[in-house]
């Protein structure tokens, strides 16, 4: 079965005829539900949460819905799932959260590879006592080398963070694998997985995973401008409360959500979940539990994807001076469709301005990924050209890419 992309793209009144857009991995379109959702709260539930009166309380079932969707998604409960203005918020709220139980001598693992939002918070613990370890990048591959973590882990192992797709080069890194090691060597050690670039792809779900906190991009997710991250309900109890001091310790998941979560945005939410729902519809899933449903749309996502990344693996892997950087393959098991290259002689800030008249959107740079990209030896190309595409993307707007790069790079 075949996704139907006329029907997909329906959805996402954002999507311009004129621009061909590859910037999917910074921030994806939101669909038409999303909006809605947004644009009724704001018109219609202007008020405060948390009072008696009628109106207050549908407001906050709305926001309280939103924030249903965003566990839902992660596959795991409200209690667990925090939702606040980012990813990089979130995780160095964990962070700052987790800081009073680190005792010195402790050691945390990060590696080269990830966006910074889940390597500096990890880094900052050092200033409590915490030793950094780094879980280097394979310089040939671009990937994490499951043999390189295991002389890093030891019995003082006390959280290790690294990334479930690579932001720069689209690789997924197997966590299953990674935790099992981990566990094996120290069951209580706090695994922290950046999902941001494998959850548009990919349904996630947490407690198959066993890690202690995953974090999504939900703005990346066909959603508005907000992060979701999962804790373990353990560790959440564990962590120190960033919120104010009359939030008691067991308040979950507010303990972790300073300032709360920004209403209109929340009350969006349900429409990542509907739009979800009508692509299992439309293609005929009737799965016992919602999450069934959206896992077959997910499939269907992937199989479309792998198509887009092969056409434009194939130009990049034929022309002569272009080095793709990461998986030349387009594998839907090994890789999202984010493609990352550079071309030799040419700096990849002058690359990209050439595709803006075409009307085909694409960036170059380090993604904030800056120690990957200074790890690969990449700064001497300026970082790197990236096109993200997500499910939405057409076979024909890859054709505009290709011929637009042609033309670029003659």
């Amino acid at each position: 079965m075949q996704l139907d992309l006329e029907f997909v793209r329906a959805f996402f009144p954002g999507l311009s005829k004129h621009w061909a857009l590859f910037d999917n991995a910074g921030g994806s379109v939101p669909t038409q539900a999303v909006t809605a959702g947004i644009v009724e709260y704001l018109e219609r539930f202007g008020v405060q949460l948390g009072a008696s009166y009628d109106l207050s309380a549908q407001a906050e079932r709305r926001v309280r819905r939103g924030e249903e969707i965003a566990a839902e998604l992660l596959g795991a409960s409200p209690e667990e799932t925090v939702v606040g203005s980012s990813t990089t918020v979130n995780l160095a709220t964990l962070a700052r959260a987790l800081a009073p139980r680190i005792e010195a001598g402790d050691e945390v693992i990060v590696t080269e590879l990830d966006h910074e939002s889940n390597i500096g918070p990890w880094r900052g613990l050092a200033a409590h006592g915490a030793v950094i370890k780094t879980w280097a990048i394979d310089r040939e591959r671009a990937t994490l080398d499951l043999s390189d973590l295991e002389p890093l882990l030891s019995p003082r192992t006390r959280l290790v963070a690294f990334t479930h797709c690579a932001n720069v080069v689209g690789e997924f890194i197997d966590v299953e694998e990674v935790v099992r090691r981990i566990r094996a060597n120290r069951p209580d050690t706090w695994i922290v997985v950046d999902g941001v670039a494998y959850a548009p792809h990919r349904l996630v779900d947490v407690k198959a995973l066993d890690v202690d906190a995953y974090a999504v991009s939900l703005y990346k997710i066909y959603g508005p401008h907000l992060g979701a991250l999962y804790v373990r309900r353990e560790l959440l109890e564990h962590a120190k409360g960033q919120n104010h001091f009359f939030f008691p310790e067991d308040a979950l998941p507010a303990k972790l959500q300073p300032g709360g979560v920004a209403h209109e945005l929340a009350a969006g939410l349900p429409g990542i979940g509907a739009y979800l729902d009508a692509v299992a519809e439309r293609h005929g899933v009737r799965g016992e539990t919602r999450r069934e449903g959206w896992a077959h749309a997910f499939r269907l996502f992937a199989e479309h994807e792998e198509q887009l990344a092969e056409r434009l693996l194939q130009f990049l892997r034929e022309h002569p001076r272009v080095r793709i950087i990461g998986p030349n393959t387009s594998d839907r098991w090994m890789r999202a469709p984010t493609i990352a290259f550079v071309v030799e002689g040419m700096p990849s800030s002058q690359v990209v301005p050439p595709l803006d008249q075409h009307h085909v959107a694409v960036r170059w740079g380090h993604f904030y990924a800056r120690r990957a990209i200074e790890a690969l030896g990449l700064v001497r190309h300026e970082g790197i050209v990236r096109a993200s595409m997500v499910h939405y993307n057409t076979l024909a707007e890859v054709e505009r890419l290709v011929k637009a790069l042609g033309q670029a790079l003659r």
